[in-house]
């Protein structure tokens, strides 16, 4: 099992640990019966945005794939949102909070960049091109190059960070 899988069991004990606690906290300061009012409409809340979202991205896909072009930022944006609407459909009160957060609109682009990147990171470099298209290299110009050598010596042994690391795209065939 890997070392980030051995950690889960502590996480979600942890995560239920501070859901009771803030639940507790909650009930002692506006009541137990708006506590449990408050919790339920966050899952009404949460089930009615998993349905939107669900159908949302969905047919952001199926377009995607009609147009050609690469689905991958509505697979994200689609993922994000379920995810928000889980996290509110699930009951507590700190989980609710985070579904709610993930429902505004910068934070939902901070969190759609941050598993865009995070995937492409663990997908080769095709696949990661076939989800969100040609990717943008960043290119540092070093020292130029010396000239070539003459055909009868060998070529000189590269320089130490002279190469340039990318990746060559070519267009598709519309």
């Amino acid at each position: 099992m890997g070392r980030g899988l051995r950690l889960v069991p502590l996480a979600l004990l942890l995560a239920v640990v501070v859901e009771i606690s803030v639940f507790v906290l909650v009930g002692h300061a506006i009541g137990f019966g708006w506590t449990i009012l408050l919790v339920l409409a966050a899952s009404v809340l949460g089930l009615a945005l998993l349905r939107r979202e669900g159908m949302r991205a969905w047919r952001g896909f199926r377009s995607a794939a009609q147009a050609g072009t690469p689905p991958g930022g509505q697979v994200i944006d689609g993922l994000v949102g379920l995810l928000a609407g889980l996290l509110l459909a699930v009951p507590g009160l700190v989980s609710a909070a985070v579904g709610l957060l993930l429902v505004v609109p910068p934070v939902r682009v901070l969190a759609r960049r941050g598993v865009q990147v995070a995937t492409e990171r663990r997908v080769s470099a095709m696949v990661a091109g076939d989800l969100f298209g040609p990717r943008r290299v960043r290119v540092r110009r070093g020292a130029p190059q010396p000239t070539p050598p003459a055909a009868d010596q060998p070529p000189p042994p590269p320089a130490a960070g002279g190469a340039i690391e990318g990746e060559i795209v070519e267009p598709r065939p519309r």
